[in-house]
């Protein structure tokens, strides 16, 4: 939901820093190869020492690349297919540190293996949210819905509880409670999202089907089936 409104405002914030990367001679690629070491490190060095604050600093530096990255091929008129592969990849690379350096704190100092397991979960959730809608564009359908929880609010929930959650190392007492609030929000939320775009497929594709047979003929549809039967039967 957040992906709608918030992607268009900061767009048109960072537009004329990406303009200023251009004239320096930055490609695009190159800003997203930084942006997500920057966010790795961020994560995976800051995080499992339970350094949130700092960690979150540094992440949320570096998150802001994802946006300029593509405003920069936009601008330089060369926006390109491996551009949007090596985007959309190095994205899941990123969300998926920020969660394992989660899991990595409870699994060490933070001492709690149901938050270590909720980590692992909203890891692993999160890809597989954002592999549903790609394979179902992948087969032709539009996978559209809206899900509760996308790529947008994971990140916002999860990096806001934990700087604040960070503020405990600077004496702000009972703060740190928000970090673990806000990985079963985003874990819940995540399964949610992910039902919405199963549900959304499944229904999405019998319309397709039967479009597709309608369009075919009675015929057609018999043959189909017998084959689709037989198919079924040998595997």
């Amino acid at each position: 939901m957040l992906n709608k409104y918030a992607r268009a405002f900061f767009t048109r914030v960072l537009t004329p820093f990406a303009a200023l990367l251009l004239r320096l001679g930055v490609s695009p690629d190159a800003v997203t190869l930084v942006g997500t070491a920057g966010v790795m490190a961020g994560a995976l060095v800051f995080f499992p020492m339970g350094e949130f604050f700092w960690g979150t600093i540094v992440i949320t530096i570096f998150v802001f690349s994802d946006l300029v990255d593509g405003n920069m091929a936009r601008q330089a008129g060369i926006s390109s297919r491996w551009g949007a592969f090596l985007d959309s990849t190095l994205d899941r690379v990123a969300d998926g540190a920020i969660f394992a350096g989660f899991a990595l704190w409870y699994a060490g100092s933070g001492d709690d293996n149901i938050l270590c397991a909720v980590a692992i979960f909203c890891l692993a959730s999160g890809q597989v949210v954002s592999y549903t809608k790609a394979r179902g564009e992948s087969i032709g359908l539009p996978v559209a819905v809206n899900g509760l929880v996308e790529r947008a609010e994971r990140l916002v929930i999860s990096l806001v509880a934990a700087g604040l959650a960070g503020l405990h190392n600077f004496g702000v007492p009972g703060i740190d409670v928000l970090l673990p609030i806000a990985l079963w929000i985003v874990a819940v939320g995540s399964l949610v999202t992910l039902i919405q775009r199963v549900v959304t497929v499944r229904r999405e594709s019998a319309e397709a089907d039967a479009a597709e047979a309608a369009a075919t003929g009675p015929a057609a549809t018999d043959s189909a089936g017998s084959a689709g039967r037989g198919s079924e039967a040998d595997r």
